[in-house]
């Protein structure tokens, strides 16, 4: 007895995919009627008022080639003072005793060695200076 049957049907192994572009075109064509009437939300900034005080100059480090330093004050027309290795912080101190907030830049000459910018710098992070950043020069 053979028992095999074949229906009279095969089976199909596709998908119609005719249903689901239907579908999606209904869906596209109610989007875009509908986007252009919702209303976005309204956001309610808040307002600032201007600062009183005015931007304050920052102090230049200078290291020279010689690994000198001079302290140029912006704040009082570009003045230099040349100060040691021992007598900056010192300085330092006392401007920043003034406005803690007072930004402090280092420029140095192109062939100072890094490790003599990075003294400086940790030195300025021990006196408690916030603001400090490196002066470089536009190509």
């Amino acid at each position: 007895m053979n028992y095999s049957r074949r229906s009279a049907h095969p089976q199909m192994s596709q998908i119609n995919v005719v249903p689901y572009i239907d579908v999606m075109l209904v869906l596209l064509v109610i989007f875009m009627i509908t986007a252009p009437l919702m209303n976005p939300g309204q956001i309610d900034l808040p307002s600032v008022g201007k600062s009183l005080a005015p931007a304050v100059a920052p102090l230049e480090v200078v290291i020279k080639k010689d690994t000198t330093l001079l302290l140029r004050d912006h704040a009082r027309g570009g003045v230099e003072f040349p100060v040691s290795h021992e007598e900056i912080g010192a300085r330092l101190q006392q401007i920043v005793a003034k406005n803690p907030n007072q930004p402090v830049v280092i420029s140095a000459d192109k062939n100072v060695r890094y490790e003599e910018v990075i003294n400086v710098m940790d030195m300025l992070q021990q006196q408690h200076i916030k603001k400090i950043g490196l002066l470089t020069k536009a190509r």
